[in-house]
């Protein structure tokens, strides 16, 4: 086992991880891609949970007048469906792995039963969590905050299209400077929430969970993170 700062992490990937260069769906290549990050983490000896969103295959506000919960609740059934593409690309590679939903479904999925989720963990597998937190108005930033304390996680990365955190938003700033290190009070009060919305960071600050944003698609920086090396932005009380 290689010598780890962070032996259990939870993964937060956004469903557009899933979906290659089209920005919607479900691209196969892109599947594995993902998949192959998360072996060679595994492979290392850490304990991983991961979160993944839907927004590759349904936002809210694509809604427009519809009741705001019903809504929400197609957004988590979509989480669930990117689950079940990642738990076939991981277990192409032989890893053996959960998906546990908020909402029962047991056709495809065990419901999230934490003590379940903690001896699934214990016996080396990978437990992906679907469904948001089970409630509408939540994100699944929310859900991998709540889901990384259950689990006595030591560390959530968040990992996204873009370096890390910057002090402005560098699509409309081409000057914008990338923050490696930033307090948690810092993200909300100078309003850098652009990678994570206030209740989860609130919820993980309130815990002492610490943060990393990173680049998925920078191989090698998942496993960066795990190691305790330099990379992306450390969120931290």
């Amino acid at each position: 086992m290689a010598d780890l700062k962070y032996k259990r992490i939870l993964l937060k990937l956004g469903g557009e991880a899933l979906c290659g260069e089209g920005g919607y769906g479900i691209d196969p290549a892109s599947v594995m891609t993902v998949a192959e990050e998360i072996q060679r983490v595994k492979n290392l000896g850490a304990d991983i949970g991961v979160v993944i969103g839907g927004g590759n295959i349904w936002r809210g506000q694509l809604a427009g007048d519809m009741d705001r919960p019903t809504a929400d609740y197609m957004g988590m059934l979509a989480t669930v469906i990117n689950a079940l593409a990642l738990q076939d690309g991981l277990e192409r590679l032989g890893i053996i792995t959960r998906v546990q939903t908020a909402i029962e479904m047991r056709a495809v999925a065990e419901p999230y039963i934490r003590r379940r989720a903690l001896r699934h963990m214990e016996k080396g597998r990978i437990v992906i969590f679907a469904g948001g937190t089970g409630n509408p108005y939540f994100t699944t930033d929310t859900a991998a905050a709540l889901r990384a304390i259950e689990i006595g996680a030591s560390l959530l990365i968040k990992a996204t299209k873009v370096d890390g955190i910057y002090d402005r938003n560098p699509k409309n700033h081409p000057d914008a400077r990338l923050l490696t290190r930033v307090t948690y009070l810092d993200v909300l009060n100078l309003k850098l929430e652009q990678i994570m919305d206030s209740t989860a960071l609130t919820l993980c600050m309130d815990n002492k969970l610490p943060i990393i944003v990173l680049n998925l698609w920078k191989k090698g920086s998942i496993e960066k993170a795990v190691r305790g090396d330099d990379v992306g932005t450390l969120v931290y009380v």
